[in-house]
């Protein structure tokens, strides 16, 4: 009976959907792990038209912040996916996140809760095109990687906004090589969504001026992934325009690349970005005490960020996960605030998996991070402390 209904039930999820995209990380591949389904239920799929995921992590965690510990059970991630191959060129891919607000943006009428909803089309083996709400082509290994599994991301890449609706084109020349190309919204809100109600702009020299709004606020992005050495050196780059508001642009790029040995995988990414008006808003943050009491942007900003991180399989079923970030901040034309932040993060992680046929990790995690304000910004340091206790999984129900 028990048998019949979970049968039951997941058929009638299969004939809810309607609407996956086939880009690396991001939770997109397929990881081959046996389905719930397949375990309880002996329901042999014999298809791929539908996959269902539930990707949870919780954690126990103390956390430090200038002196003060505290504790507390934390629910990290909470996301349903569904995705598959309706023929063998049409593909689909849904990804909700449970744990966040579901309120559409006036823009492109999503909520910031979807990360992803789209469609796309295998022309052939060298052409892909996708469509729909999809994760911007950035490069580097963090970007790329499952949100559900980075215990920490990187200043910059914890402040970026990467899901949005838009389309892809893919062309892979050779098999190992990659080059796709992307036109999406700059946000998924209006200006006032995104950056407040009468957004004003303040540049070095303290003069303020009103933010409006773009007639064609879009991304174009450049994408080449590459593969050498029979996969064991890899390649994520990427550059990038955005148009935030009219006659302001933030110009970006990424270059990943990675190491992928049988028991040793280690990446190092570097990410720079240049805005017209702050678009990560970091140094707004930092600097809005300083400003009059309006709601300011700050003008010509820079950001650079380095991320290295290690993976090494020491036993079966054990890794050793270590990472390192350093980054930095400039209001370009300000002296108070030119190169005045550089922010230094380091994690250290001990992950167990328990079971082969089960995409799931037991991890013991310490996550530190300094922050070093120069002198004439006025701003005292920053130092915190993390560690957690807890689990990921990636569940596989169908």
């Amino acid at each position: 009976m028990k048998k019949s209904l979970l049968s039951a039930c997941l058929l009638c999820i299969a004939l809810m959907v309607k609407a996956q995209g086939g880009n690396t990380g991001m939770g997109g591949d397929d990881d081959g792990y046996q389905s719930l389904a397949e375990r309880l239920a002996k329901v042999e799929k014999k298809h791929d038209m539908l996959s269902i995921y539930i990707d949870y992590a919780a954690s126990a965690q103390a956390s430090d912040a200038e002196g003060s510990w505290q504790t507390r059970f934390a629910n990290r991630e909470l996301r349903l996916e569904l995705k598959g191959n309706l023929t063998d060129k049409l593909f689909y891919r849904l990804r909700h996140r449970l744990n966040k607000r579901n309120d559409a943006q006036g823009s492109d009428n999503f909520s910031k809760a979807t990360d992803i909803a789209m469609v796309g089309y295998h022309f052939n083996d060298k052409v892909t095109l996708m469509a729909g709400k999809i994760c911007q082509i950035w490069g580097g290994y963090e970007y790329d990687a499952n949100p559900m599994f980075v215990y920490q991301y990187s200043d910059m890449v914890d402040h970026m906004e990467i899901f949005q609706a838009g389309a892809t084109l893919s062309l892979k020349p050779l098999p190992t090589q990659e080059i796709a190309l992307m036109v999406s919204d700059a946000n998924n809100g209006t200006l006032e969504e995104t950056y407040g109600e009468n957004p004003v702009l303040v540049d070095g020299q303290g003069n303020y001026r009103a933010l409006e709004k773009a007639n064609h606020p879009l991304t174009f992005i450049a994408n080449w992934n590459g593969s050498f050495c029979d996969d064991k050196l890899q390649t994520r780059w990427a550059w990038g325009i955005q148009k935030e508001a009219q006659g302001m642009y933030s110009r970006m790029f990424t270059l990943g690349q990675r190491l992928n040995l049988p028991k040793v995988q280690w990446y190092v990414d570097y990410m720079a970005e240049f805005d017209d008006m702050d678009r990560l808003g970091i140094v707004t943050d930092d600097v809005a005490g300083s400003l009059a009491p309006m709601n300011p942007r700050c003008a010509k900003v820079h950001y650079h960020t380095w991320i290295s991180k290690f993976d090494w399989q020491f036993l079966p079923q054990w890794n050793l996960m270590l990472k390192g970030t350093y980054e930095t901040a400039s209001m370009k034309h300000s002296e108070q605030f030119s190169n005045y932040r550089k922010s230094y993060g380091w994690i250290g992680a001990l992950e167990y998996y328990p079971d082969k046929t089960q995409n799931l990790r037991v991890f013991l995690t310490y996550i530190g991070k300094h922050i070093d304000f120069s002198k004439s910004s006025l701003l005292g340091q920053v130092n915190t402390n993390r560690i957690e206790l807890g689990f990921m999984y990636r569940i596989k129900c169908y």
